[in-house]
C-alpha cells in the first residue's frame, strides 16, 4: 500500500490573522506531519505567517494582489503544489475552522492509500458545541451528520482533493468566485469515476454561520447555479433543476431585497457567458440519483 504525501492549503484574506493563527497550530499538531503547506493572501499581504510560527514541512506563502474569491485562491494554490510536484493530496481548510483532533491528516492518508479512485473526501463540520447545520450535511433530506459514506457533493471549509483527480478533471471554476464551486468540481469528479467520501471522523470545527452574510450572496448564488446547469447538466435537466430552485428560493427567502438580487443574478446567469459545455452523462446522473440526490434538487 503506497503512503500519498499531503498538502495543506490555507486561503485567507488577512482579516483573521488570530483565526488563521490558531489554524495553523491545529495543523502543526497533527500526528502526521504535512510535506508541505501553501498560505494564500487572497488580495492582501502575509508576510508574518512565513516566519511567526513552528510549521512542519516545507512552508509557502503566495501573495496575490487582488481577491480571486474562493476557487481562484485555492487554484493558486494548486498551481503552486503543481510546481514543487511532489503531492499526491491537498487538504484544503476554512481560515476560520480548526482541526480539533490530532489524527485528521494520518486518516486522510490511509483513505487515499486504501482506494485509488477516491477522488474527494469531505470532512464534517460543526460548531464549538460540536453541531453541524444541516446545510452542512452532504445528503439530502434529514440526515444524520455521523452517517458517512460515499455522497455526491462536499463541503468548501475542510476536505481533501486528490491531485490526480484534479488533474483529470480540472481545477476550481474560478469565475464562480464564490457559491457552488463544490458541485461544479463535485459533478466533473462524479462524471469521471471518482469517489466522493463524506468522512464524519474528520472534523473541521467552524463557528457557525450564515451564507446569506456576505453582500454578494443572493446574486452570485443565483448567477452560479445558472452557470453550473449550463456546464454540466443535460439540456432536458436544465429547466428542471431551475424550475425547482425558483420555486425553493420563493419559497425560502423573506426578504425583497434579496429575491431582487437573486432573480437579477439568474438573469445575469443566462446571460453572460457560463463557461466550457461539459454535461454529464445519463449514467453520472443514475449514479447520483442512486446515492441519494439526482442532480435537480
Amino acid at each position: 500500500m503506497v503512503e500519498p504525501r499531503i498538502a495543506v492549503a490555507v486561503v485567507t484574506m488577512g482579516n483573521r490573522p488570530a483565526e488563521v493563527d490558531a489554524l495553523l497550530e491545529s495543523v502543526a499538531k497533527q500526528d502526521l506531519a504535512p510535506a508541505r503547506i501553501v498560505i494564500v493572501g487572497n488580495g492582501c499581504r502575509l508576510p508574518e505567517f512565513a516566519h511567526r510560527l513552528a510549521l512542519p514541512g516545507e512552508v509557502t506563502v503566495v501573495e496575490e494582489s487582488e481577491n480571486l474569491g474562493c476557487p481562484g485562491g485555492r487554484n493558486v494554490a494548486l498551481a503552486r503544489l503543481r510546481e514543487f510536484g511532489d503531492i499526491d493530496v491537498v487538504v484544503e481548510l476554512d481560515d476560520d475552522g480548526l482541526l480539533v483532533d490530532a489524527g485528521v491528516l494520518s486518516r486522510v492518508r490511509e483513505l487515499y492509500a486504501a482506494d485509488p479512485r477516491l477522488g474527494i473526501v469531505g470532512f464534517r463540520i460543526a460548531d464549538e458545541h460540536g453541531e453541524t447545520q444541516r446545510r452542512h450535511v452532504p445528503r439530502a433530506g434529514a440526515a444524520d451528520p455521523m452517517r458517512g459514506g460515499y455522497v455526491t457533493g462536499f463541503l468548501g471549509g475542510g476536505h481533501a482533493l486528490s491531485m490526480t483527480m484534479l488533474a483529470q478533471t480540472g481545477d476550481w471554476p474560478a469565475a464562480f468566485f464564490f457559491a457552488h464551486e463544490e458541485t461544479d468540481l463535485a459533478w466533473r469528479a462524479a462524471d469521471a469515476g471518482w469517489h466522493i467520501l463524506y468522512a464524519p471522523e474528520l472534523l473541521l470545527q467552524h463557528p457557525k454561520t450564515s451564507p446569506a452574510r456576505h453582500a454578494i450572496y443572493y446574486r452570485v448564488t443565483a448567477r452560479n447555479r445558472v452557470w453550473l446547469v449550463r456546464r454540466r447538466l443535460p439540456l432536458p435537466l436544465i429547466p428542471v433543476h431551475l424550475g425547482v430552485w425558483v420555486l425553493v428560493t420563493l419559497l425560502r427567502t423573506r426578504s425583497a431585497g434579496g429575491l431582487r438580487a437573486w432573480f437579477g443574478g439568474f438573469v445575469e446567469g443566462l446571460r453572460e457567458p457560463a463557461g466550457e459545455r461539459r454535461p454529464m452523462r445519463w449514467r453520472t446522473v443514475w449514479r447520483l440519483t442512486r446515492l441519494g440526490r439526482p442532480p435537480v434538487i
